[in-house]
């Protein structure tokens, strides 16, 4: 049974064949849900904000490639999701560095083959592991949005989650910590 929150089916149908007024109602009627979506998907409601209209301009340019008219809440939720994912990416590749002082060209060396062990415990996970940790310890998802994301029960991505976090402390661990060459 389809959610009545959304627009009727015919409406979908007649804009997908491309009548203007029909996709203008189905815009403006999927509109709140699209940003309940963005809500609890995005990091920040500035970013919600953004990838709801992002996603509704989408549907009102791509409504004609929906192949099946009942499928517009699991086609806009993917929309939705994978704008909020980008917006998240971009907002970590953005962020501003630390003020902390690097004291020197031996602390830098360190300092990156630390992060290259951890990179490559993080890179053995398994696929399901990986993504649930990233979008956590990386990302910077609440629990819930990271559960919805993926698909996952809030149980099940903590479970996860933990197995994950488990993995890499044990790979660290089995690693040796490079040291320095002061002997003085």
């Amino acid at each position: 049974m389809a959610d009545a929150s959304w627009p009727a089916e015919q409406l979908v149908v007649d804009a997908q064949r491309g009548d203007v007024d029909s996709i203008t109602a189905l815009v403006a009627g999927s509109h709140p849900n699209v940003r309940r979506f963005a809500r609890s998907l995005c990091a920040t409601p500035e970013d919600a904000e953004d990838a709801a209209q992002e996603a509704l301009i989408i549907l009102y340019r791509k409504i004609g490639t929906l192949r099946a008219s009942g499928a517009l809440a699991s086609w806009m939720f993917r929309i939705v999701r994978n704008e909020c994912l980008r917006r998240a990416r971009t907002m970590r590749s953005d962020a501003p560095l630390p003020d902390a002082a690097v004291s020197s060209a031996e602390d830098v060396v360190l300092q990156r083959i630390e992060a290259g062990r951890v990179a490559a415990a993080v890179a053995a996970l398994p696929a399901e592991q990986r993504r649930v940790l990233i979008m956590r310890d990386i990302q910077g998802y609440s629990g819930r949005m990271a559960a919805e994301a993926l698909g996952l029960s809030t149980a099940a991505m903590k479970s996860r989650l933990h197995r994950a976090r488990t993995s890499v402390q044990q790979s660290l661990r089995a690693t040796p910590r490079p040291t320095t060459g002061d002997t003085a």
